[in-house]
């Protein structure tokens, strides 16, 4: 019925009520943290970009776990940053790789408490700062398949709960499957990231990891910010492939993603609030031009309501804070 015996501001007077008929609620369960991991001990390198982030060692990383832990946070991602890189990746392949300790540092100290995400790509580890193996000044793409298997396998190893491939090579989601099946593992799930754009986003993230391009860009393997069908056929690619989780990466710019992902297939989505959004909002917040928290809770509850299951985001220490104070 029509206005007045419709009133829609009536369910907007109380603030019991208006919580009480809350359409979307963002809870702790569904934040993920994304941590840096670099050599060495007792060693914090302040992100100049990322306010309040740092790349950690190991047993800093511990302790910053435990603060997160005890925010109600449950699940971490981990990037690495090593000792050396070389052409094609393989140093993030072996027992003793950065985060393959880090993991069975966190394991020891938390076990299951504390769920794992290990990142799986090979810009961090390559001396040129492309994704994959490169072969006449292009990244190959099925031999870098060959690199991620065996960094997902040695990672899976270490005790990684989750295996997310950040690399957008065409078929890495079905070598990985295969090759953690192999192995034994038939049960660590895939995280994938399945629509993964060439965005500006991503600036700060390759100071945090080091990870810059020598030369040209990703656009022959991220997704140009322009196309949907697009990731459409990604993402039913990686689910008929063997993924369990599907990714829309970066989150704010592509709400739209996923939603039509959430329409579209029957799968848990995770939305990564990439480090672009987050150095923004920190800045204009540090500036006074914005009210920094409402600003971020508005962000992570448009992610929640477009449709994502999990947030990564470098604001969940913040919002679990948030979120226990109100």
């Amino acid at each position: 019925m029509a206005f007045p015996v419709t009133r829609l501001r009536r369910l907007r007077m109380n603030p019991i009520l208006l919580d009480m008929v809350s359409e979307t609620t963002v809870s702790v369960n569904d934040l993920v943290m994304p941590l840096f991991v670099c050599p060495g001990e007792n060693v914090n390198n302040p992100i100049s970009s990322m306010p309040g982030n740092s790349q950690l060692s190991i047993d800093l990383l511990v302790e910053e776990c435990g603060e997160i832990l005890a925010l109600g946070v449950k699940s971490v991602l981990l990037f690495g940053i090593p000792e050396s890189k070389d052409e094609t990746g393989a140093v993030a392949c072996t027992h003793n790789s950065i985060v393959q300790k880090a993991i069975r540092a966190l394991k020891e100290k938390y076990g299951k408490e504390l769920l794992i995400i290990a990142d799986v790509c090979n810009c961090e580890y390559t001396t040129h700062g492309h994704c994959g193996t490169i072969v006449n000044g292009e990244v190959d793409n099925d031999l870098t398949l060959e690199t991620l298997a065996a960094q997902s396998l040695s990672l899976a190893e270490a005790g990684a709960d989750i295996i997310a491939p950040s690399d957008m090579m065409d078929g890495r989601v079905q070598k990985i499957r295969k090759t953690l099946d192999d192995n034994g593992f038939q049960n660590t799930p895939i995280m994938a990231y399945s629509a993964k754009y060439a965005s500006a986003f991503y600036g700060p993230f390759r100071e945090a990891a080091e990870s810059a391009p020598k030369f040209g860009n990703r656009r022959s393997y991220q997704m140009n910010p322009a196309n949907s069908d697009e990731a459409m056929r990604e993402i039913e690619q990686d689910i008929e492939e063997g993924a369990d989780i599907v990714m829309v990466k970066p989150a704010m710019s592509y709400l739209d993603i996923i939603r039509r992902t959430k329409d579209t297939f029957n799968i848990p989505i995770a939305a990564y609030n990439v480090s672009g959004e987050f150095s923004m909002v920190k800045a204009a917040g540090a500036n006074g031009w914005v009210d920094e928290e409402r600003i971020m809770m508005e962000i992570i509850t448009s992610i929640k309501r477009a449709g994502a299951d999990i947030i990564i985001t470098y604001f969940a220490k913040d919002v679990a804070k948030f979120l226990s104070n109100h």
